[in-house]
C-alpha cells in the first residue's frame, strides 16, 4: 500500500533524474518514529522514468517505486510517498527529519556520505557526455572537451565530475542549467539546441529509444552505484534496508526491477529507432483508433497491441512474409479463419482478431501467473504458438525453474532449439530463442510508442 503526499513543486509528467546534489541544512538524525513502531515509511523521491512515475493507467511504477513497495512489503509497512521536485528538495527533507528515506536515483559519493547515512546500493551507472550524433568532431577524449558547448542541470554530481575534469584539463566548461532536468537537457540535445550535456548511463539508454540522435561521445566516469540515503544518524534503519537488499529477497526483486525496466533494451539500433519515431508520426496515427477499440473489447492495452503489430509489420496493412502471413498483425490463413477474419489485409478487422488472439493466449494462461509475465508469456505464446510455450513450461520444471516466471522462461525457451532437449518435448523443435527476441523487442517499441497513447 502506498499514500501519496506532494511537495509544493510536484511535477506533472515524469522527468529523469539528475545527478546528486547538494545541499545545505543541519546534519542531524530524524526525528521520525521509526517505521517499525508506525508501519509507515516516508519516502522523498522525485518524478522520472528512472525512479517513479504513473503510468497511462495512472498506476505507480519506476525501479525506485518497486523496490521500495518490495522492501515496505517484506517489513508490513505501508509507504507514504513525497514528490519533490529537484534532488536537492530531497536530500534537504533528509537534512530536515521530515522522511525516513530518499530514493531518487541518487549516485552514492563520498561528499554524500559524509552528511547522510548511505543505505544500500541498486544500480551501476557510468556518467556519459551526450551530444547529437550529426555535430562533428565529437570529444572523444577528455583533452579534446576544451571549446565544446556543455549544459547540466544544476546542483548535479555531473558538476562535481566536470569540475575534476577541468582540474586536469584547463579549459573544460559548462553551464549550469537550475531549471531543466537531465530529461528535458538531453531532448534540448536531440533537438540542437544544445551542443552537448551529461547523464547517467541509466537516463541515456532510455531516452535514446526516444531521441535517436543522441550520441554517447564518452564515458566521463568509471562506475558508479546508484542507491538510498537516510539522515544522518538513521544507522538501524539503513543496517535494515542493506540486510533486506542482500537476502535472498532482495536480490530477487533486484532481479524483477532489472528485467522490467532496464533487460529488455538491447543493443541501440539508431537505423530502427529512428524509423520507428517517424512511423509514429507517419503511419501510427492511421490506426490509433482501432488499437483503442481493440482494447475497448479485449483488454489488451492499445500501446501493447499498436507495438506488437510494429513489431510484425510496421503497421504496413499489406505485410506479407515468406511463408505467408500477412496484414497489418501478420495473421496465418489458419489463425485469421478460426478468428472470422475473412480479409487479413483489411487492418480494422486484422488488428480485432489479432487482439483477440493475443487476449485467447493471455486467458488460457494459468490464473497462478502474476503481470507482467503473464503478458509476456502470452506473447511468446502469439509467436511460437501455444503448444511450444506449453513444452517450454514443462521443460522449465524439469530443471526445477519458474515456468511463470519470464526471467527463468527466457533461459528455457531457447532450449526448444538444442537436440538434447526437444527431443522428449511433445510439439519438438521450434526455434525457442526467437520469441525472447521478440517479446524483448515489442517492450522495447512499446515504451516508445506508449506516449503517442496518452491521452
Amino acid at each position: 500500500m502506498f499514500r501519496w503526499k506532494f511537495s509544493s513543486s510536484l511535477l506533472a509528467l515524469p522527468l529523469l533524474i539528475a545527478g546528486c546534489t547538494d545541499g545545505s541544512g543541519p546534519h542531524t538524525a530524524t526525528d521520525l518514529q521509526p517505521p517499525g513502531e508506525t508501519g509507515v515509511l516516508k519516502v522523498a523521491t522525485r518524478n522520472g522514468s528512472t525512479t517513479y512515475y504513473l503510468d497511462r493507467h495512472e498506476n505507480p511504477v519506476g525501479p525506485e517505486y518497486t523496490l521500495i513497495s518490495d522492501y515496505a512489503s517484506a517489513r508490513g509497512w505501508e509507504v507514504e510517498w513525497t514528490m519533490h521536485d529537484s534532488t536537492r528538495a530531497v536530500l534537504q527533507s533528509l537534512d530536515a527529519g521530515t522522511t525516513h528515506l530518499a530514493a531518487a536515483g541518487l549516485t552514492h559519493r563520498p561528499s554524500r556520505t559524509e552528511r547522510f547515512t548511505r543505505g544500500p546500493a541498486h544500480t551501476e551507472i557510468t556518467e556519459q557526455l551526450v551530444c547529437h550524433r550529426d555535430a562533428r568532431p565529437l570529444p572523444r577524449l577528455a583533452e579534446q572537451m576544451p571549446g565544446t558547448e556543455i549544459v547540466v542541470t544544476a546542483d548535479s554530481s555531473y558538476v562535481e565530475t566536470l569540475n575534476g575534469l577541468a582540474d586536469q584539463h584547463p579549459g573544460i566548461e559548462f553551464t549550469e542549467d537550475p531549471k531543466r532536468t537531465t530529461e528535458v537537457i538531453l531532448s534540448a540535445v536531440a533537438e540542437q539546441d544544445i551542443a552537448c550535456t551529461v547523464a547517467d548511463s541509466n537516463i541515456v539508454q532510455v531516452m535514446r529509444r526516444h531521441f535517436p540522435h543522441l550520441e554517447v561521445a564518452m564515458n566521463l566516469t568509471g562506475g558508479q552505484n546508484l542507491g538510498w540515503y537516510l539522515p544522518a544518524g538513521a544507522d538501524d534503519l539503513a543496517a535494515d534496508a542493506r540486510e533486506w537488499m542482500n537476502s535472498v529477497d532482495g536480490d530477487e526483486a533486484l532481479g524483477r526491477m532489472e528485467n522490467r525496466y532496464y533487460a529488455y533494451i538491447g543493443d541501440f539500433d539508431f537505423v530502427d529507432l529512428r524509423a520507428l519515431n517517424r512511423r509514429i508520426e507517419e503511419r501510427l496515427p492511421e490506426f490509433i483508433d482501432e488499437f483503442r477499440e481493440a482494447e475497448a473489447k479485449t483488454g489488451m492495452p492499445a500501446d501493447l497491441l499498436a507495438a506488437l503489430s510494429y513489431q510484425e509489420s510496421h503497421w504496413d496493412p499489406e505485410a506479407k512474409s515468406p511463408t505467408g502471413v500477412r496484414g497489418i498483425m501478420m495473421l496465418t490463413q489458419r489463425t485469421a479463419e478460426s478468428l472470422g477474419v475473412d480479409n487479413r489485409l483489411d487492418p480494422d478487422a486484422a488488428i480485432d482478431g489479432g487482439a483477440r488472439y493475443l487476449a485467447d493466449r493471455h486467458q488460457r494462461l494459468p490464473d497462478t501467473i502474476p503481470e507482467p509475465d503473464r503478458t509476456f508469456l502470452a506473447l511468446a505464446s502469439y509467436n511460437i504458438g501455444r503448444g511450444h510455450l506449453l513444452d517450454a513450461r514443462e521443460l522449465a520444471r524439469s530443471l526445477n525453474k519458474n515456468p511463470d516466471s519470464w526471467q527463468d522462461m527466457v533461459e528455457v525457451l531457447p532450449l526448444k532449439a538444442d537436440k538434447r532437449y526437444y527431443p522428449s518435448t511433445r510439439y519438438g523443435y521450434a526455434r525457442g530463442y526467437e520469441p525472447v527476441h521478440y517479446v524483448q523487442r515489442i517492450r522495447n517499441y512499446r515504451d516508445v510508442i506508449q506516449a503517442a497513447f496518452v491521452d
